[in-house]
């Protein structure tokens, strides 16, 4: 199965982004951990129609246009991750969740720590928004994009106290 690639710019860095036959399979962030992720970025391809569709709605996301993606996904990953990315598709735009409250969604409160590893193992940030989970006491924890971005993300979506869009 051949894949494709290309990059993106964004209000939080360039995404790669990464398609495979069956739909998106990955957004990578700019200066990623190559080991969090294991899936081939293929031959670049900048008019590969879901990155093409992908780009769009994203664009459409960082204006705040749109709250809720209409894409194939095609999660790369261990049967729990995929469920933990699952989950994490229920969160509502502008609403975060602690990672106790997806171990209680998925029936497994004893998961806490291995929900966070799958997390941020998350192959299809922003899309899958691992960024609206946070730690038990409400504050910003463990995200792949950083801190700084989950922090841009969640302003962004009104999760949090914003005086600047991206202050």
């Amino acid at each position: 199965m051949l894949n494709h690639h290309k990059v993106i710019t964004s209000p939080v860095g360039a995404l790669t982004l990464i398609a495979t036959e069956k739909g998106l399979a990955a957004i990578l962030w700019e200066n990623d951990n190559p080991d969090r992720i294991a899936v081939d970025l293929g031959t670049r391809d900048e008019q590969h129609p879901v990155l093409l569709e992908t780009e769009r709605q994203l664009n459409e996301y960082f204006t705040g246009k749109r709250k809720r993606f209409e894409l194939t996904l095609d999660f790369i990953g261990t049967d729990f991750q995929k469920q933990v990315w699952q989950a994490l598709l229920t969160i509502p735009y502008g609403v975060t969740r602690t990672y106790g409250e997806i171990a209680q969604q998925l029936n497994n409160p004893q998961s806490v720590r291995a929900i966070g590893g799958a997390a941020n193992r998350n192959p299809i940030s922003i899309i899958a928004p691992c960024h609206r989970v946070v730690g038990s006491s409400g504050k910003l924890v463990g995200f792949a994009g950083g801190l700084d971005r989950k922090n841009r993300l969640l302003r962004l979506e009104g999760a949090i106290k914003q005086t600047s869009l991206w202050e």
